[in-house]
């Protein structure tokens, strides 16, 4: 099983290629090269920054239609934090910019009335309980970074939601899609166990 850790500049992604094969993932590949990423049967998708500069380094590095081809293929597919942000049709982060528009709806700020960034341990209510979430408990936390929050336009998509005094998306799932707000890679046990979920769904559908 090929599995490429997508790499356009944003972030570390070291911790996410350990995690993955510390829960058993081999052929582990960090990568930018857009053949590598086409020629992988799961990609992981990380990412910290702002919206507007990951989506012009994705067009530099000409990986948009890599992301997309995989993703249309219904080969697994899991985003982590911005690389849930970017499956969606837009954000707002230094101006409008488009995204991916894998899912339907936005990215927008997390209201004034709460301290941005939001970082630090978190609940997760689960709304789907198989998959990712198999064997995780209703109000299990996670360890979360981020300052804007997506909007789905789709209920059904919605996989988890987290109280941070307004309840945001912190999960979704669509098919062979599944993205979380929240980094697995930092969240011990919780994380470590939502990767092997990961990894069995990977294993069954290929």
């Amino acid at each position: 099983m090929k599995v490429a850790v997508v790499d356009y500049g944003m972030g570390n992604l070291r911790s996410v290629e350990k995690a993955l094969e510390y829960v058993g993932f081999d052929k582990v590949t960090v990568t930018s090269d857009p053949d590598t990423i086409a020629g992988s049967d799961v990609l992981v998708f990380p990412g910290q920054g702002a919206f507007r500069k990951a989506m012009e380094n994705l067009k530099r590095l000409s990986l948009v239609n890599s992301l997309l081809s995989h993703i249309e293929k219904g080969k697994p597919f899991l985003g982590i934090c911005l690389g849930l942000q970017l499956l969606f049709e837009r954000g707002y982060e230094h101006g409008e910019t488009d995204g991916l528009g894998i899912l339907e709806g936005e990215v927008v700020l997390l209201p004034p009335k709460v301290k941005i960034p939001h970082i630090g341990w978190n609940q997760v209510w689960l709304r789907k309980r198989e998959g990712l979430f198999t064997g995780i408990e209703d109000g299990d936390f996670f360890y979360f970074v981020h300052s804007y929050h997506v909007v789905p336009r789709r209920e059904e998509v919605i996989a988890s939601t987290t109280d941070y005094e307004i309840y945001f998306v912190s999960a979704v799932q669509k098919e062979n899609v599944w993205a979380v707000q929240f980094h697995p890679e930092k969240s011990q046990s919780k994380g470590l166990r939502l990767l092997e979920n990961f990894k069995s769904y990977c294993e069954a559908v290929l």
